[in-house]
């Protein structure tokens, strides 16, 4: 399910994501590069969509290479950075050797992917002994409720269960014009951290970036947006 609605927003995707003051990954990416160790031999991105994330590591130092399910996602990613390799592929089914890589990174994309505990244990095929897996994904607090009005004091509200299986979340969006259908898998903390268990990850760092981020939306001063991790192969 996930795919194909990526598939079908991938050129929404692409605008909204190009533009600093439609989407807040230019106020939290800064708190997730911290997490990230220093450059390596090469690094992957999995779930790369138009590439900002790994235009952003090559910046940095990293050798990129970068995967997406998404053909649309990937040709807009490599016409942007001629640098980098980008290739079509599924993060449950990824197309390296063993011990290939020193970083895998998940920029928002884990709770997109249909199969999310298969992309975490491919990752930990991929990456070699000591290599590091980092990544983002929105708060399982944020995705388990909503705040009943705009006002800065206005209570979080869970309707229903924080806990059990994962549920499918769509949230519409506009800004400018431009509309934004965002949906993927709610899990709870445990079911991040229970994939990340069984592929034999060892957590050693975790952050809920501060809502000094979050601009002017005061609600979030209270209940994160994002959770961040780094978890290392022993």
């Amino acid at each position: 399910m996930s795919r194909e609605h990526w598939e079908h927003e991938s050129s929404n995707w692409a605008t909204w994501a190009r533009r600093p003051d439609f989407d807040a990954y230019w106020k939290y990416s800064p708190k997730f590069f911290e997490l990230l160790p220093p450059p390596g031999s090469r690094t992957l991105e999995v779930g790369c969509g138009e590439g900002r994330v790994s235009r952003d590591l090559a910046k940095r130092g990293h050798r990129m290479t970068a995967v997406d399910v998404v053909q649309m996602l990937i040709r807009l990613a490599k016409d942007a950075d001629a640098q980098s390799s980008y290739i079509r592929a599924d993060g449950a089914a990824l197309p390296f050797a063993d011990e290939s890589f020193d970083l895998v990174v998940f920029y928002n994309t884990l709770m997109d992917i249909d199969e999310m505990e298969l992309s975490v244990l491919e990752a930990a095929r991929v990456l070699r002994h000591g290599g590091a897996m980092c990544a983002c994904v929105t708060h399982p607090i944020a995705d388990a409720g909503r705040y009943e009005s705009d006002d800065s004091d206005a209570r979080f509200i869970i309707e229903g269960t924080y806990l059990g299986e994962r549920r499918w979340l769509a949230i519409d969006m506009e800004r400018d014009g431009t509309q934004m259908n965002f949906a993927g898998w709610a899990y709870p903390l445990e079911g991040y951290f229970g994939a990340l268990e069984r592929a034999g990850f060892v957590i050693q760092a975790v952050r809920e970036p501060s809502s000094d981020a979050a601009g002017d939306d005061k609600r979030w001063a209270r209940i994160p947006i994002f959770l961040m991790w780094r978890a290392v192969k022993p």
